[in-house]
């Protein structure tokens, strides 16, 4: 923000939250990740806005009275929150206060506050399309506008800007500031509407840890949307000076005391999904934007986080079950991660890395099922069932895929709740901020760490581009077994491409090299779903009902195999002729 633009909102009493200290971005390159509203100028004359009816506000009513060692920390920009929330059981809530964390920490009892928040849009929802919220939220007497922000590939961060005003009406006039430009005439020339409101008892506390300050604030209440509502019980955890890694550290504690699920998921994205009557989105990942003069420190860094970031966000989603892309991109999350573990071994062998690394397969094991028989019954069944319409049986088993598929995602929600998932999740988070990694690489390995990874990169795109070569040697008469294999292998490709092809700057021969590769990883996909269908069946061949359709399927299936193998093998002959984009002249 430009030092014109901060003097113009402290006259007109905006305050940018003071950011915390943090190594989130110690080595990054800020314009990356800040919002483009920091670049935004103030109007020369603030727009009056629509007149809003934000409903029956409530009157005012009084306010009541282990990780490893972080990176060394660097302030960051004013106007950035760092939170992580960790969702609890409604009545364990309170036990939390108690836990020996807290109460070892905490400066004091703390404060009790209600608060009652009134959300904000257009009817078109521009701002929330947009990364967007807009927020008053009154505190005893007091009423306070605010506006966030997300970031990219960074699941704690978001932009924060609070200004006070006198009711729950917000102030456009104060908002637009944060607002990108080319989307100022629309939302001036729109109406400003209440979507939902959060009404919350809050218990906020100040714990002094180690390694930071945080601010912790056990959350219980509730969400309305219309007729619609939606119960809070959860504990924010946001930074106020000091490294990312207290959070994390004081987070494992809290799972040590009781169930906790970490989460990124903000009460205003829950809210619109409520007003919206829709499931979770699940998010594809961002793509990475890494400059090619990052060292590879730094970039093991921005990798790790996007997938993390990537994971949190398909959380939700995937517990939900409404929308099979939840299971999906939780799955795929895993897959990069792993990738990108695999990545740093050839810095050195790092013992936690491989433990992530376990942790990211038992994971991703469980939920294998769960999006095997999305698969079965929202593409396989109509599918088939829509091209054998004299065929009798097709109803019964829906039914039983059904059955099968329930069953499933009553296994993932069982595995989002273990223990062993929480301290997964938030550990990673914790070894990214504090780069654990630097403690495992030997001390004549730790310059590598900071060379440009351009050279890092062309080592690791080349290794795994003729891994896939090898692998798909006399393609033709592979096996089945051979063809699993190099599906894994072209996975891993494709990953290890999406992290690092983006630091050299190859225009249309990268992009014709990423299309031959995800034409050649869908045609390895839909090869292996007909396969996993064949298992499918079989696991339910004791089951009378239906017998006509399964065979249907089995013989539909086992026509489309024959007729894939041709559009497999060209699928391989033009990805096998790319030229690989990154490759020097000398080994043209």
């Amino acid at each position: 923000m430009s030092d014109s633009t901060a003097t113009t909102l402290a006259a007109a009493g905006v305050r940018t939250v003071a950011g915390p200290t943090s190594d989130l971005t110690l080595h990054g390159k800020k314009g990356n990740e800040t919002p483009a509203a920091d670049n935004a100028q103030v109007p020369a004359e603030p727009n009056s806005q629509q007149p809003v009816n934000p409903g029956e506000i409530p009157a005012p009513e009084a306010q009541q009275g282990e990780a490893a060692p972080a990176a060394p920390a660097q302030a960051e920009p004013a106007g950035v929150e760092i939170e992580l929330k960790l969702l609890v059981d409604a009545n364990s809530l309170a036990d939390f206060n108690d836990a020996p964390v807290v109460s070892a920490n905490a400066r004091n009892k703390g404060a009790r506050k209600h608060l009652k928040s009134v959300y904000y849009d257009t009817p078109e929802r521009t701002l929330w399309r947009n990364g967007l919220t807009l927020r008053v939220r009154q505190n005893g007497a007091r009423f306070v506008q605010t506006v966030k922000t997300e970031f990219r590939d960074d699941p704690l961060r978001r932009g924060e800007w609070e200004a006070s005003v006198p009711s729950m009406t917000p102030d456009l006039a104060l908002a637009m500031p944060f607002v990108p430009e080319k989307l100022r005439t629309e939302i001036e020339s729109s109406r400003i509407e209440p979507v939902f409101t959060a009404d919350i008892r809050r218990h906020q506390r100040m714990l002094e840890l180690p390694s930071g300050t945080v601010e912790i604030a056990f959350d219980q209440g509730v969400i309305k949307a219309g007729d619609r509502s939606m119960p809070v019980s959860e504990i924010e955890l946001e930074l106020k000076s000091g490294s990312a890694s207290a959070i994390h550290e004081l987070a494992l504690r809290l799972c040590e005391h009781g169930d906790v699920r970490p989460s990124i998921r903000t009460k205003s994205a829950r809210g619109f999904d409520l007003a919206a009557d829709t499931p979770p989105s699940a998010k594809r990942p961002e793509k990475l934007r890494l400059d090619p003069a990052i060292a590879l420190d730094d970039a093991f860094a921005t990798i790790l986080r996007s997938c993390l970031k990537h994971l949190l966000e398909a959380v939700p989603a995937a517990e939900d079950g409404r929308d099979p892309d939840g299971i999906h991109q939780l799955r795929v999350s895993l897959r990069r991660l792993r990738a990108a573990l695999d990545l740093m071994r050839s810095v050195g062998s790092l013992s936690r890395l491989e433990q992530l690394r376990a942790d990211a397969r038992w994971f991703a094991h469980n939920l294998s099922a769960a999006r095997e028989w999305d698969i079965f019954e929202t593409e396989t069944l109509p599918t088939v069932a829509k091209g054998c319409p004299t065929i009798a049986g097709f109803e019964a088993l829906g039914y039983i895929a059904e059955k099968r598929r329930s069953a499933a995602y009553n296994k993932v929600r069982m595995v989002l709740n273990d223990r062993r998932c929480a301290t997964f999740i938030i550990g990673l988070g914790g070894w990214i901020e504090a780069r654990g990694w630097r403690s495992d690489v030997a001390p004549e390995n730790l310059g590598q760490l900071a060379e440009p990874t351009t050279n890092f990169a062309h080592r690791m795109l080349s290794a795994q581009h003729a891994k896939v070569l090898k692998r798909g040697k006399h393609f033709k008469s592979q096996t089945a077994e051979e063809r699993h294999h190099l599906r894994l292998a072209v996975k891993k490709l494709r990953y290890v491409v999406e992290f690092l092809l983006p630091l050299y700057d190859l225009g249309k021969p990268a992009r014709r090299y990423s299309q031959k590769l995800a034409e050649l990883q869908e045609e390895l996909g839909s090869f292996n779903d007909m396969a996993t269908t064949a298992s499918l069946l079989s696991g339910i061949g004791g089951e009378l009902e239906g017998a006509n359709a399964r065979a249907a399927i089995a013989g539909w299936q086992a026509h489309a195999m024959v007729g894939s193998e041709q559009r497999l093998r060209v699928a391989w002959s033009e990805f096998s002729r790319t030229k690989t984009p990154w490759s020097r002249p000398e080994e043209a």
